[in-house]
């Protein structure tokens, strides 16, 4: 009898054992359904951008930086040489820059590389700055200028006319900032010299000041 007995309370403890593994597996699926589910929380929150470290902290306390001039990429032109080892590339970049307060200026770089090519001709640009007159967002008077066989003549408009113009010279009146005006190319429509035509009529412009005192009147009384 004492043998049937043991017997039987293996067979209870084997059932108390298998049973004690089934919750077992049961708590080990739970926890990792539970896992999975805070893990897929987490990766929410980091798509909603949530919970990252060091990334997009202070994005929207930024101010954005401001630039001193406005530059304007008028010309790049690319040449290659043959040698002996195939060919060489160049390049030539035409920029005109200004500050949208009447100060403008244009320079021409060469490089190897594009990118160094505009930073050579951007600094030149910086160099040559010019005065440019702008009264009510326009020039104050008819002007003419040339080089070689480029003509360019520059007409003040009243507001709302726009800059009635193309290529190099919107560029420089954009630049300037000049909102109202009105101009004509003739002749070489070559960039180079049109650049230079327009610097020309800059040069030979005179501001408001000085058209008031040689015509006798104020201010006032010529652009109100």
């Amino acid at each position: 009898m004492a043998k049937s007995n043991e017997v039987i309370d293996n067979d209870v403890l084997g059932d108390k054992i298998t049973d004690d593994s089934d919750s077992i597996e049961d708590k080990d699926l739970d926890t990792s359904a539970d896992d999975s589910v805070e893990a897929g929380t987490v990766e929410v929150r980091r798509g909603r951008g949530e919970g990252r470290r060091g990334r997009g902290r202070d994005r929207g306390d930024r101010e954005p930086v401001e630039k001193e001039f406005v530059e304007k990429l008028v010309k790049l032109n690319r040449t290659a040489k043959v040698v002996k080892g195939g060919r060489r590339f160049s390049f030539s970049a035409l920029t005109v820059i200004g500050d949208r307060k009447g100060k403008v200026g244009y320079g021409f770089g060469k490089a190897n590389d594009v990118s160094e090519a505009i930073r050579k001709s951007i600094d030149k640009a910086k160099r040559s700055l010019v005065q440019l007159p702008v009264k009510n967002g326009t020039i104050p008077h008819d002007v003419k200028g040339f080089f070689k066989s480029s003509y360019v003549l520059l007409k003040p408009a009243r507001s709302g006319t726009g800059i009635i113009a193309g290529g190099p010279v919107r560029a420089i009146m954009e630049a300037g900032g000049v909102t109202d005006v009105l101009s004509k190319s003739i002749g070489s429509s070559n960039q180079y010299n049109v650049v230079k035509a327009t610097f020309d009529c800059i040069t030979k412009m005179m501001d408001a000041k000085t058209i008031s005192r040689n015509r006798g009147k104020s201010l006032n009384e010529l652009w109100g």
